[in-house]
């Protein structure tokens, strides 16, 4: 997903996964004091109210995280509240301590941005994420998402508490939106997909992939060389997730990726949900 947002009303762009509500919440890897991942398998059976910002070294971010610090967890018990910046954890552990943030969980995207790029909340001009909040329910179904158009404007602390009210209340009953499924972990021994299903397949991705020896391939031009290196981070990371090993080919604007099941010498289900979730990052 490609959109803009502002800073002070300069344009700045975001990159990232494109989602919304009602879809199934993708995984992320950020870390908290310890410098030990934390996945989104780690909060099960809990409702999610989850808040981003660019930096707590801000009066708007800091204000952000007091506030929710305040309010959201004194609804209900099932409430887990998650604050995620790419302030380095050690900054973030000594603001919670100097200013007594108990009720909410601070984590780190410092590393990989793995969470900014899932999200589509990875500012490029700066290297840091968006002002969002967005609750998941007790499913990982997202419920509520709202970025802040201008960075420096304070989220709706009201309108997010109203609905995380709702979900508390309310558990999500409707099935998910389809999303893009989860990669098998191992292909490996079974028949590579005939040639009448990757016809019937290819109509399901980007008419930009195109099939060359039992290999999907797409290649992403992007503006510069520093765009097409974030494209491949961004590429990289959610394929690792998936457990996949596409080869990824970076040439100065360009990012070609080329999909095959090495195992099975041809093409199986998860070069095309993967091609299908690569489609969701454009």
């Amino acid at each position: 997903m490609i959109r803009s947002i502002t800073f002070q009303g300069t344009p700045l762009t975001l990159l990232g996964r494109n989602i919304s509500c009602g879809s199934s919440a993708p995984n992320f890897t950020i870390h908290g004091g310890d410098l030990n991942p934390i996945h989104l398998s780690d909060f099960e059976d809990k409702v999610k109210i989850i808040t981003t910002f660019p930096s707590l070294d801000t009066p708007v971010c800091d204000l952000q995280l007091k506030e929710f610090n305040k309010r959201a967890t004194a609804l209900s018990e099932d409430v887990v509240v998650i604050a995620i910046s790419k302030d380095l954890p050690f900054a973030q552990k000594r603001f919670c301590n100097e200013f007594v943030i108990n009720n909410v969980l601070v984590f780190s995207d410092y590393n990989t941005s793995s969470f900014g790029f899932q999200y589509g909340l990875f500012i490029k001009e700066l290297n840091l994420l968006a002002r969002s909040v967005m609750i998941l329910d007790k499913k990982n179904i997202i419920r509520y998402i709202a970025v802040s158009d201008e960075l420096a404007s304070a989220p709706n602390y009201d309108e997010a508490i109203e609905k995380l009210d709702e979900v508390i209340h309310r558990p999500s009953v409707e099935t998910p939106k389809k999303t893009s499924a989860s990669c098998v972990p191992c292909q490996a021994g079974v028949a590579p997909l005939d040639s009448a299903v990757i016809e019937k397949k290819m109509k399901t991705i980007s008419s930009e992939w195109q099939l060359s020896n039992n290999t999907l391939k797409r290649c992403i031009k992007t503006e510069d060389y520093a765009s097409a290196r974030l494209l491949l981070t961004a590429l990289s990371l959610v394929a690792d997730d998936q457990g996949h090993h596409p080869d990824l080919t970076l040439s100065w604007n360009a990012l070609t990726i080329s999909l095959t099941t090495h195992a099975v010498q041809g093409l199986t289900d998860n070069d095309f949900i993967l091609a299908g979730i690569v489609d969701s990052y454009l």
